[in-house]
């Protein structure tokens, strides 16, 4: 009987990709200024992207990054006292005072809202011993989470040869740091007081954008404007990533809004089951659907992109919860994701239909 169900096993494919554009599912996402942009979800696949492995200088979103080795390297209980060296470094800064001491926490607020950049270099002295090794410890993570175009020079964002990035690999590496509870709850703030000092978050996004939970700005003259961000609505997490875009707020803003119009984190059993015919069983069809817990980004109106592996028909007798095949999903011509799909419920052998002895002699 199981070599019967094999040879009889074959391919369902029902790949609408094929057929139809993405516009057939949603709206072509609005234009973007940037060189390079990427609208990732949170399971790492892109809803929208444009050039967006092309290596750039990334500027001050460096620091998420410095952020992220910082939190899991150091304690934000710890002290550091500010050098005349940390506060020498050129660009954006929080401001540290000579000799002060400040916590480890309030660092991570200066570089997190006022990018300062003498903040980076004192964590990352603090942290690693040096700034050549805490850079060490950055390119290590960065290797740790196959970000493969991303490689830094130091810890600020600063121009310098072999400091760079993509778009893709920042989104990857926010959805990382938004990993991170701690991380999370200083990148959210709108505002701190360090010392005194009050420090503004430079993420205007926190106020224009609904559903807005963090993110970090750049910008150098040779870098451009560089934003990263994230978004949370309707239980969906979204991250979108800028390069040399000189109308970062109003894209990115854009984008979620018509991501959230047109797509939404959905349980696959509540949109995809398919119905598998059953020889000598006491029932004719036994359904075969998804994982009940699996969820995926898909379209809020029309079918979703599949393709579907199944047997032709099932011999009886079929038990609840036997594997029946798999199903891949696709966006835009892309592969998401793929499942296995078993039967929801099962099918006993048939009993056999015997007449009468005398009726069959007649």
């Amino acid at each position: 009987m199981l070599i019967i169900r094999s040879v009889c096993f074959i391919l369902i494919i029902i790949l609408l990709g094929a057929f139809l554009s993405p516009a057939a599912y949603a709206e072509a996402a609005p234009e973007v200024s940037a060189a390079s942009c990427v609208l990732m979800c949170e399971d790492g696949s892109t809803l929208f992207e444009k050039d967006p492995d092309s290596r750039r200088l990334i500027a001050s979103t460096t620091k998420l990054m410095t952020a992220l080795v910082c939190l899991e390297n150091a304690d934000l209980d710890d002290t550091v006292t500010a050098s005349v060296r940390h506060c020498a470094v050129e660009g954006s800064s929080m401001y540290l005072r000579v000799g002060e001491r400040y916590t480890v926490r309030e660092l991570l607020l200066g570089l997190l809202l006022a990018s300062g950049n003498d903040a980076a270099l004192a964590l990352a002295e603090h942290t690693a011993g040096s700034e050549a090794a805490f850079v060490r410890l950055m390119n290590d993570k960065a290797r740790s989470l196959g970000l493969a175009d991303t490689h830094f020079e130091n810890p600020h964002g600063l121009d310098a040869d072999g400091h760079f990035s993509t778009a893709r690999d920042l989104a990857r590496l926010m959805l990382a740091c938004m990993e991170n509870p701690a991380f999370r709850e200083l990148d959210a703030r709108r505002s701190a007081d360090v010392k005194g000092q009050i420090l503004v978050n430079h993420n205007k996004l926190l106020t224009l954008c609904p559903g807005c939970v963090g993110g970090k700005t750049g910008y150098t003259m040779a870098a451009g404007r560089c934003l990263v961000s994230c978004c949370e609505r309707e239980g969906l997490r979204l991250v979108c990533v800028s390069i040399e875009d000189p109308d970062d707020w109003d894209d990115h803003a854009g984008l979620y809004d018509w991501a959230y119009e047109h797509y939404a984190l959905r349980r696959l059993s509540d949109v995809l089951g398919y119905e598998v015919p059953v020889i000598t069983g006491s029932r004719k069809t036994v359904r075969a659907v998804p994982p009940e817990g699996a969820r995926a980004v898909l379209p809020k109106r029309g079918e979703p992109e599949t393709l579907v592996e199944l047997p032709r028909f099932v011999f009886a007798p079929v038990e609840s919860g036997d594997r029946a095949g798999s199903v891949s999903l696709w966006r835009n011509g892309k592969r998401i994701g793929e499942y296995p799909l078993t039967y929801a419920e099962g099918a006993k052998l048939a009993e056999p239909c015997l007449k009468p002895l005398e009726e069959s002699m007649l």
